[in-house]
């Protein structure tokens, strides 16, 4: 079992930045691909980035292209979240988590362990 702890959410102006860290502790994290999603309440958790376990490939929600990235550190078992130009809608609470399919994924029902969330609140 893998744990996972999100830090870095803040509240941040509108075209700001903020960057978000995920510690992983427990088994063999660079085994693992790992993912970003985020959740609003009341609403469906949704994909946002995702890595494979070398940091060889990344993946992107459609509505964060280019704005965001994905990145890890292996050595210090540590997967970030560069988010740049943040807009209004990107307010959510943000998880990270691990899938151990072999591959990163976008859907969250592959991801077996799970943060506690890092709440990002962009003002407008």
């Amino acid at each position: 079992q893998v744990q996972l702890v999100e830090s870095g959410g803040g509240l941040v102006q509108a075209g700001g930045s903020l960057r978000l860290s995920c510690a992983a502790s427990g088994r063999t994290f660079s085994s693992y691909a790992m993912g970003w999603f985020r959740q609003a309440p009341g609403k469906e958790r949704e994909f946002v980035a995702a890595i494979t376990w070398s940091g060889g490939s990344t993946y992107y929600a459609d509505s964060v292209k280019g704005r965001f990235t994905i990145s890890r550190d292996n050595a210090n078992n540590t997967v970030y979240l560069q988010m740049n130009s943040l807009k209004a809608d990107a307010t959510d609470v943000y998880y990270c988590a691990v899938t151990t399919r072999g591959m990163a994924t976008i859907e969250w029902a592959d991801y077996s362990s799970w943060g506690q969330g890092t709440q990002v609140t962009v003002s407008s």
